[in-house]
């Protein structure tokens, strides 16, 4: 492949993902999520999607834009709030849900990314996480049509741990603040989040950047996720990279006003 992965934009990067397809999302809310790029999914149309990331968004925006229009069949994730839609669709018996403890989901993810199959972690011993039965999917009556198998629970340096497999995913859509052509990534802040593990698990990479530089431009030990997890780049322009929306805007009158 080329060391030059800068493509015209989020409509040709998305292009190839069918229906059907398993999509692993970086962000945590709407902190450094792929916002073209969901957006660019949306409109070409793929559906009966398996969505892999920390939470689905908010009504309206981000994943959540793909939930309202139907287009999400089974969704892995850690957080379902600040998403009415999604709990709907979950208790009425439209979506599969996957719940998995946090730090769980980013460990499977980096692990897929990194060829291990699976790990074992203390996180979930003793409760339904490992013994089974974790409501995955309702009837429309409320009843549990599909809950979560148990796992293989052995003992390490006297802990009791479960196994966990890894997620490996068709396609991978992740946003970063700086990326050369050779699709080397630097995050921002708190945006580094679940994008670096997210990019590492998909087969097909695809990160949309705030800024583009020329390969070489970023200090090697600068780099947050090195290009080789990295298919295509989407450059965004300066008004698209300013796109920064937060869940809640919660303010106060400043000091000057209450006195």
């Amino acid at each position: 492949m080329s060391l030059d992965k800068v493509v015209s934009g989020p409509a040709e990067a998305v292009a190839g993902i069918r229906s059907g397809a398993s999509v692993a999302v970086g962000g945590f809310g709407l902190a450094g999520i792929p916002w073209f790029l969901i957006e660019a999914l949306l409109e070409q149309g793929a559906d009966d999607l398996t969505i892999v990331s920390n939470n689905c968004g908010v009504d309206g925006a981000g994943l959540g834009l793909l939930l309202e229009h139907r287009r999400i069949s089974r969704v892995v994730a850690s957080y379902v709030g600040e998403n009415k839609e999604f709990a709907r669709q979950y208790l009425a018996g439209e979506l599969t849900v996957e719940l998995t403890p946090q730090g769980t989901l980013a460990e499977r993810l980096r692990a897929g990314g990194s060829g291990v199959g699976a790990f074992y972690t203390p996180t979930g011993v003793g409760t339904l996480v490992s013994e089974g039965g974790l409501p995955w999917r309702y009837h429309p009556d409320g009843t549990v049509a599909l809950a979560s198998p148990p796992k293989e629970v052995r003992t390490f340096h006297g802990k009791e741990m479960v196994l966990e497999e890894s997620i490996v995913t068709d396609v991978a859509l992740v946003r970063a603040a700086v990326v050369d052509r050779a699709g080397n990534c630097v995050f921002h802040a708190a945006a580094r989040n679940f994008n670096p593990a997210a990019a590492m698990a998909g087969r097909f990479t695809v990160v949309e950047a705030e800024r583009v530089v020329e390969a070489g431009e970023i200090d090697p030990d600068h780099v947050h996720l090195p290009g080789v997890f990295v298919q295509s780049v989407v450059a965004l322009t300066p008004d698209q990279a300013a796109r920064k929306d937060i869940e809640k805007r919660t303010t106060r009158a400043r000091q000057e006003e209450k006195n």
